[in-house]
């Protein structure tokens, strides 16, 4: 009777926690009381001696005071806060709407190119989502874009910058799947910048179809070629510079993680000085929201921390395993099962929680899983398998009816933007967010060449 306890606790446990995240109680609260309720359970039966509970705080302090990701979270967060409160991310859209306003559809795809410049603000998916709502959807709809457009453009944008260096998600994937910072960045650059391809190039099509759907931007003035170099100098080049120089000290090997971000944050406030938006009010607003953010982030952290001591105490990684083992899948198929698994969860809990809870119970299995042979370059496995997981995340988050962003547009969005037409907006970009998937899964090198030529086999 007591090997099948061994065997149904962890299962227990995990289903548990699977109940009451989806009854929408606190994350972080359900962890850390998942974790001591079943660590009690397991004590009443022999399983989990008390004194063990002693190991947490050491284990607590390993994972944040001990890693070279998590002290570079706060720098991160309060570059991409800055970003966005400064008036910053409203001057690249206006920027990029007057480079590009010749095109149809420019400023859809406008907001598509700011999800990518803004990827260290794409930490959290509410924030970003809003924030380009806030920005961005109030002008596409003054201007006549039709709702479903500009509201799904709006949120595959305000998703695409998660997979893009140096977003936040990248570095908890980087250190929960054991893959190497800058092979986790540079990993992620072509599969992004294909999806944003193909985001324009339906964009394009979609427009020239039907130009009711997003009428030209009108013509404007023209501007002295040196008022408009200044402009884009000060709009466009300067944020692309500074996220330039976070990814490419960490890339290089110039800078820890940490010490890179910090560089963000600083260039971040040189960047509100020269657009003149730098005030102590903002900054005091800026910190704040700096220091709300990070205390959730760690206290998932934490909580997590808790949940999965306690869960792997109970051997609960070995009961994953052979449970996805005994389902007979083969490779493929326990690949595709635990993709499937990460996008039904990313309906309803960010990445964060996703990373911190499912990967640590999957990762075991999936490290098990060798695709050398399909790969074609030794020691890759996990580092593409970590790109389709953040492929993966990226999806689950824009589809209907659960998308986790969708409801974030629509809190941000205008009254007149009802659900239903943001769930038709999204759509066609969730196909494409497949397609891309799919791209990955058939040609792994879209995720291994960069990072192999740039840095060499690991």
């Amino acid at each position: 009777m007591l090997d099948n306890l061994i065997d149904v606790l962890p299962l227990l446990m995990a289903a548990t926690l699977a109940v009451f995240l989806f009854a929408g109680f606190p994350v972080a609260l359900t962890l850390a009381a998942v974790g001591f309720a079943f660590a009690l359970l397991g004590n009443a039966f022999d399983l989990f001696p008390v004194v063990a509970l002693f190991n947490l705080p050491l284990r607590m302090y390993a994972n944040l005071g001990e890693n070279l990701i998590y002290p570079a979270v706060p720098m991160l967060l309060f570059m991409g806060i800055a970003l966005e409160r400064s008036g910053i991310a409203r001057e690249l859209l206006a920027c990029l709407a007057l480079m590009l306003r010749r095109l149809p559809g420019s400023l859809a795809i406008a907001v598509v190119v700011i999800g990518v410049i803004l990827a260290p603000s794409a930490g959290l998916i509410g924030a970003s989502v809003a924030t380009l709502a806030l920005i961005a959807l109030p002008t596409m709809l003054a201007q006549g874009y039709q709702a479903p457009l500009a509201s799904g453009s709006v949120a595959a944008a305000g998703t695409l910058g998660l997979i893009f260096p140096p977003g936040l998600m990248l570095f908890f994937l980087a250190d929960h799947m054991d893959v190497q910072l800058g092979y986790m960045f540079l990993a992620t650059v072509v599969p992004g910048l294909v999806l944003a391809v193909l985001y324009v190039v339906y964009l394009l099509v979609r427009t020239a179809i039907d130009p009711s759907a997003a009428p030209r931007v009108t013509e404007t003035e023209p501007i002295p070629a040196l008022r408009f170099a200044i402009y884009v100098v000060r709009s466009l080049a300067l944020p692309l510079l500074l996220v330039f120089l976070v990814l490419g000290s960490i890339v290089a090997g110039l800078a820890t993680p940490t010490q890179s971000s910090s560089v963000g944050a600083a260039g971040a406030i040189l960047l509100m000085v020269l657009n003149r938006s730098l005030s102590f009010r903002l900054f005091r607003e800026i910190v704040e929201a700096t220091a709300l953010m990070t205390a959730m982030v760690f206290l998932i952290v934490m909580a997590a921390t808790v949940f999965s001591y306690v869960f792997i105490y109970l051997d609960g990684s070995s009961v994953v395993t052979d449970a996805i083992d005994g389902l007979g899948l083969g490779r493929w198929g326990t690949l595709l099962f635990i993709l499937g698994m990460i996008f039904v969860m990313g309906f309803f809990i960010d990445w964060i929680e996703i990373t911190v809870i499912v990967l640590p119970i999957v990762s075991p299995a999936l490290a098990a899983l060798d695709f050398s042979d399909y790969i074609g370059v030794p020691g890759l496995s996990m580092l593409w398998i970590a790109v389709l997981v953040a492929l993966n995340l990226q999806a689950s988050f824009l589809t209907p009816p659960f998308g986790f962003a969708l409801f974030f547009l629509k809190g941000a969005a205008p009254p007149e933007v009802r659900l239903e037409q943001v769930y038709r907006g999204v759509v066609p970009f969730v196909a494409l967010q497949i397609a891309g998937m799919a791209l990955v899964l058939v040609f792994p090198l879209l995720a291994t060449w960069l990072p192999v030529s740039a840095l060499g086999s690991p």
